[in-house]
């Protein structure tokens, strides 16, 4: 509970740290710029440095939001709570797509390194946690059931609650983003109609969810008044901020990433433009019984054509003996 209204400067200047978190962070950025150190070593053109700019920046907007006066006052006020949900769920994963972090381990960190992401992206359980539109679903059932429902209450006064549902926005922003914002390795690549597709739906989400908000004529945690007694909004208008915050920003920052995927859809090779190399990837997952990282057309890797040709015969002979056995 806030008693008095902090000044802007006071506001500014309220951080409250989270060790574990924190560790974290730090361990996984050291981490990140000692492989980033050791791509450059090499021969070859090195990591790119916008990959690089996208894993830092994620890091401070998680820091921001789980650190700084964002995570002091989200429990305060309903509309700043909208705003470090937005920073968890699109901004940091979108930005964790970016910086292509599977990618670099696969590519500098030696062939155990490569052999254990391999395994991972190729795994079943991998393929069905990323499946577009699984995530579709989970970031909707996240989105609407964190926010229509009473939720928001026992959140907000609870906060091992709290902290599951941070968590929540961060892994389900995450699967969703993961196939759809990049290109980083990943057992799906969907083509980029279906990648606008989704995310209109998910745009859809976020529209639904800030304008039932904004028009509820009840508040739904009525928490976040009692905590800034005599000086913040009355719950209602802090529901109506949060659910314009939650329509408008959310909208803009699924359209910014729209623009960014029709760029590198405007940028495409030719057989990439429509569903061949989705569909190509489809039958050399059907084929070979694989879920490539980067998949090639299958008829242009001799093993892999050797492998199609005899998935090929096998099929041709249990087809021919299915006709012999007829009368």
């Amino acid at each position: 509970m806030i008693d008095d209204a902090p000044s802007w400067g006071a506001a500014l200047a309220l951080w409250r740290f989270s060790p574990v978190v924190d560790l974290l962070l730090a361990l996984a950025t050291v981490g990140y710029l000692l492989l980033v150190r050791r791509c450059g070593s090499g021969d070859g053109p090195g990591w790119p440095w916008s990959r690089t700019a996208a894993f830092l920046v994620a890091v401070a907007a998680l820091v921001v939001a789980l650190d700084g006066p964002v995570a002091a006052f989200s429990d305060v006020l309903f509309w700043v709570h909208m705003v470090q949900h937005l920073m968890l769920i699109m901004v940091a994963p979108v930005l964790l797509v970016w910086a292509q972090p599977w990618r670099l381990v696969h590519t500098a960190g030696g062939p155990r390194a490569r052999d254990a992401v391999d395994r991972v992206v190729r795994s079943r359980v991998a393929r069905w946690l990323t499946a577009p539109l699984l995530g579709l679903g989970l970031y909707a059932a996240v989105v609407i059931l964190t926010h229509l429902t009473g939720f928001q209450q026992i959140s907000a006064t609870q906060p091992p609650v709290r902290a599951v549902e941070l968590v929540l926005y961060l892994v389900s922003g995450y699967l969703l983003f993961l196939p759809l914002a990049g290109s980083e390795m990943s057992p799906w690549s969907p083509p980029h109609l279906l990648r606008f597709v989704l995310l209109a739906l998910s745009m859809g989400v976020d529209t639904l969810t800030g304008v039932v908000l904004m028009l509820t004529p009840r508040p739904l945690a009525s928490a976040y008044a009692a905590a800034h007694p005599g000086w913040g909004p009355s719950a209602l208008a802090d529901q109506e901020v949060a659910g314009a915050i939650m329509w408008f920003g959310g909208d803009v920052l699924m359209l910014v990433l729209m623009i960014a995927i029709a760029v590198r859809w405007g940028r495409a090779r030719d057989q990439d433009q429509g569903f061949g190399t989705w569909i190509e990837g489809v039958r050399h997952r059907t084929l070979l019984g694989t879920a490539a990282t980067d998949v090639d057309h299958v008829d242009d890797d001799e093993s892999a054509l050797r492998a199609y040709n005899e998935a090929l015969a096998a099929l041709h002979a249990r087809t021919s003996g299915d006709k012999g056995d007829r009368p």
